[in-house]
């Protein structure tokens, strides 16, 4: 038998048996504790993808060191589609221009897998300042003196960015004061010891009860938690600040793998009972995409916020 013939056998066999998987379960790697929005969003795929391949999917908590770990975790795993990760764009897209000493480069990496959920930023105000709309409050920080603060969840977070790219569009200044996480950044705007921030969907209960005031939305369209909320895009074009969770393996695996857990995730996301449950977990909305649209987001993204952090010199703690 030629070496040839050979070759063509064990490839034969590889497709054969990639055909099969998935063969045994799988483990899905959450960069948080239990509990977040991430966490509940990685088990609700994750119990539907179960169903759909017919192997258990085990979540796996790995927090630290702002997602590295969990991404480190992944891309060091065997590349064969049964070691995964949910992850936020920011760990994709900022990380890499903020942590100098990074052991894994999630773009050389990691592999793509599917986008999973999307949100979107919502700037709010302490009821205090002195704002009703968007239009209002641009004006009133271009004329406060000294100037207005604003809360985020830390030194290089996505609420910091997109609150430098507003100052930028806008031709505003801004004092930032981070704190360790979304939640006390927004506490701390509900006490009023800033004027705002950008809050995600969980801050949507203290938006009802009037503890904060809402004012303008980041994604390209309007939020469906906040119709009635303006996007900045509407007032500044191209300003867009869209947060996701995507699902990734490491560089390398089968596409025949990446393909079928693409098609088994998004059949799961066209699910109405899907699409509620996520939606239920603090908002989120399911983001289905084709493979080549995601890996653009990916590089658009990673592109954007490079930029950001090299004009602003955002410097982590």
């Amino acid at each position: 038998m030629s070496r040839f013939t050979v070759l063509a056998f064990a490839a034969m066999f590889s497709l054969a048996s990639w055909a099969q998987y998935p063969l045994r379960p799988i483990k899905l790697i959450v960069p948080i504790p239990p509990g977040g929005a991430p966490d509940i969003s990685a088990r609700v795929i994750g119990q539907r993808l179960s169903e759909l391949v017919g192997q258990p999917v085990v979540v796996e908590n790995r927090p630290g060191s702002n997602g590295n770990i969990a991404m480190d975790l992944v891309a060091k795993s065997v590349p064969d589609g049964y070691t995964l990760a949910l992850l936020a764009d920011s760990m994709i897209t900022i990380n890499p221009h903020l942590y100098k000493e990074m052991q894994t480069d999630p773009l050389k990496d990691l592999a793509p897998v599917a986008s999973v959920v999307s949100n979107q930023w919502v700037l709010s105000v302490n009821p205090s300042v002195p704002v009703r709309n968007f239009r209002e409050f641009v004006e009133y920080a271009r004329q406060a003196r000294p100037p207005l603060a604003y809360a985020s969840g830390g030194n290089g977070s996505i609420h910091q960015l997109a609150m430098e790219m507003l100052k930028q569009r806008a031709g505003i200044d801004l004092i930032h004061v981070p704190y360790k996480g979304g939640a006390p950044a927004a506490a701390a705007t509900v006490a009023g010891e800033v004027a705002a921030m950008f809050s995600g969907t969980s801050s949507a209960p203290q938006i009802k009860a009037g503890r904060l005031r809402a004012l303008a939305a980041t994604g390209s369209q309007r939020s469906a938690l906040f119709p009635e909320l303006p996007t900045i895009s509407e007032f500044y074009p191209g300003y867009e600040v869209t947060i996701w969770l995507g699902l990734f393996a490491a560089a390398g695996t089968p596409e025949a793998v990446l393909a079928r857990l693409h098609a088994e995730v998004n059949k799961a996301l066209a699910e109405t009972e899907t699409r509620g449950r996520l939606n239920a977990a603090g908002g989120l909305e399911a983001y289905p995409t084709e493979a080549p649209v995601f890996a653009a987001l990916i590089r658009r993204d990673y592109e954007k916020y490079g930029k950001l952090v090299r004009d602003v010199g955002v410097k982590v703690d």
